[in-house]
């Protein structure tokens, strides 16, 4: 085969590549699309299966921004008995709908909430409220909606995470930037707000991407890593990368993960 036949083909594949991770529904937060395509590492605590058993012990819980209900659902369905009442949030509206779809089955009521807006609940009404992944942790409202003694039990993403990829395509970024995820400032922002620290752990794991589709199913689905991200717009920079992963076999990041427990104490924040 001739050069000129094998760099066509080399591009045929790697338009199909783009247009396969185009094409992908970016509702919700059930990745296993990316079986075989990309790998990650997950946190040794295990926060979906910890949090059935929490579920179990709760009297009324809210999950705050629930994506697709995914990680809710999973956990309710191995908790050994479910609260009298669970609540979740969520800002994006197909993914309202999705979990709606979801965990309206488990008596779970799902309601539509802007990111910065105020939790649509009265004060003390919950005894366990959960997150994984909000876009950013809310402290004095989640502090407002706990029941003293209450819980904060959350897996959030840390600083520096996907760093590679996202410097890749954007290039350096100020350290600042990375920083404003740190677990020592969430934590001190959540004790600010009245709530008690009883445990917090940070694990940086291991990211690989096998494939360009997954980098652009992945940068769609995780829209804040690079915000502006378009096929078109990144197209040079897609192409480097793909050449990249067919010399290396795969692409290596770094995802960064820290685990929240935080108890409301019997004073009013």
């Amino acid at each position: 085969m001739s050069d000129e036949c094998m760099s066509d083909e080399r591009t045929r594949a790697f338009e199909e590549l783009l247009a396969e991770g185009a094409s992908v529904p970016t509702e919700g937060w059930d990745f296993s699309w990316f079986e075989g395509r990309a790998t990650e590492a997950r946190p040794s605590w295990g926060y979906a299966g910890t949090l059935a058993g929490r579920l179990s012990g709760a009297g009324a819980a809210l999950d705050v921004q629930t994506g697709g209900g995914e990680v809710l659902d999973f956990a309710l369905a191995r908790a050994g008995r479910r609260p009298a009442l669970t609540a979740a949030t969520e800002v994006w509206p197909p993914n309202v709908a999705r979990a709606t779809a979801l965990l309206r089955p488990r008596g779970v009521a799902v309601v539509a909430c802007p990111e910065d807006a105020p939790l649509p609940f009265a004060d003390e009404t919950f005894d366990l409220v959960v997150s994984r992944h909000p876009v950013r942790a809310h402290w004095d409202e989640i502090a407002r909606v706990l029941r003293p003694g209450g819980t904060y039990f959350a897996q959030h993403v840390g600083p520096g995470s996907a760093r590679e990829l996202v410097e890749f395509f954007l290039g350096p970024r100020p350290g600042e930037q990375w920083e404003a995820r740190h677990p020592d400032r969430e934590r001190r922002a959540a004790e600010a707000a009245g709530l008690e620290t009883v445990d917090v752990r940070a694990e940086r794991l291991r990211m690989e991407f096998h494939d360009i589709a997954a980098v652009v199913h992945f940068l769609r689905k995780v829209v804040w890593m690079v915000p502006d991200f378009t096929v078109d717009a990144y197209r040079p920079r897609l192409r480097a990368l793909h050449e990249r992963i067919e010399a290396e076999g795969s692409f290596v990041a770094h995802s960064s993960r820290h685990l929240f427990e935080m108890r409301r104490g019997s004073r009013t924040p």
